[in-house]
């Protein structure tokens, strides 16, 4: 019998092996070495693989507050909230869960579901409605709670949804199983994603003026079309992610903003291995011109 390690083509594979075999003689890899040879790989494990196994590395270390829906981004729905209201909601937002608020969104009395409405489809003379029938408990977890730590816990408690706290109580975003998942994994888009207007919507910002939500992926030759604009795209990027990237030098933060080419871009979702969604708006200057 052969007791030869098997040959490798090229000093990556053999790279690879070489720490394999250190693991098995009881000389276990440290996080960062492990993290290490995922970048150094050249071949052993394919693109998407990498990706992944780099994913579970850094849940244990991203906290929360890296990759939560922001407080403003929330799609919530009001106790006082009609029957035709709460529907109107769920239908646009294409959502499954929602915060349930009372006076203003710290105050988040539970979640709903909406196959628990249902029913109401079915039978449109039934408009008696009492929210609090059907709230589900609210799981309330801090900013700075590791993200392996919540997966354990959404999987214990089955629930899907989480409302974050900062260091007063106020409320400051909430984050899903599938926000979770997604630092694994990568994006996962389902059938409402594939059908929404992909990549650049009107929206408002939080003091209700007109902006736009734009999608890092977006293609720079795209976003200038849409906007009649003359963005430049430069060797290394030619999406607007990538541009603000660029111009920031380093992976910005939740709220950080960018001012460039005439436009304001607000980072309203990153995580710490890139952008995904951004707040856009024109500054004055190029408006008025």
């Amino acid at each position: 019998m052969n007791d030869k390690p098997p040959s490798t083509n090229g000093s990556g594979k053999t790279g690879v092996f070489k720490r394999v075999l250190r693991a098995i003689k009881d000389e276990p890899l440290s996080r960062d070495e492990i993290h290490d040879l995922l970048q150094e790989d050249e071949g052993v494990f394919e693109p998407d693989e990498k990706e992944m196994l780099s994913g579970v590395l850094e849940v244990a270390e991203t906290q929360v507050r890296d990759v939560m829906i922001p407080r403003s981004q929330m799609v919530v729905v009001e106790k006082e909230h009609s029957l035709e209201e709460l529907l109107s909601v769920i239908i646009g937002s294409g959502h499954s869960r929602f915060p349930i608020i009372g006076e203003d969104r710290d105050e988040v009395l539970g979640i709903l579901l909406a196959k628990d409405l249902l029913r109401f489809f079915g039978d449109p003379s039934d408009t008696e409605l009492d929210i609090e029938d059907y709230l589900r408990p609210v799981s309330v977890i801090p900013e700075s709670k590791r993200l392996n730590a919540l997966l354990k816990e959404f999987r214990d408690s089955h629930n899907h949804m989480a409302v974050v706290v900062d260091e007063y109580g106020g409320v400051s975003g909430l984050l899903t199983i599938e926000d979770v998942l997604e630092e694994i994994v990568g994006e996962i888009d389902d059938e409402h994603d594939l059908e929404e207007a992909k990549y650049i919507q009107p929206d408002k910002d939080d003091a209700g003026k007109p902006c736009f939500a734009v999608r890092a992926l977006t293609r720079i030759e795209d976003f200038n079309e849409y906007f009649g604009c003359e963005l430049t795209e430069e060797e290394g990027y030619d999406t607007i992610g990538g541009l603000v990237l660029h111009e920031l030098g380093r992976l910005p933060r939740l709220g950080e903003m960018l001012q460039y080419g005439g436009f304001e871009f607000c980072v309203v979702r990153a995580d710490r291995r890139r952008i995904d969604a951004l707040r856009v708006s024109r500054l004055l200057q190029e408006a008025d011109a």
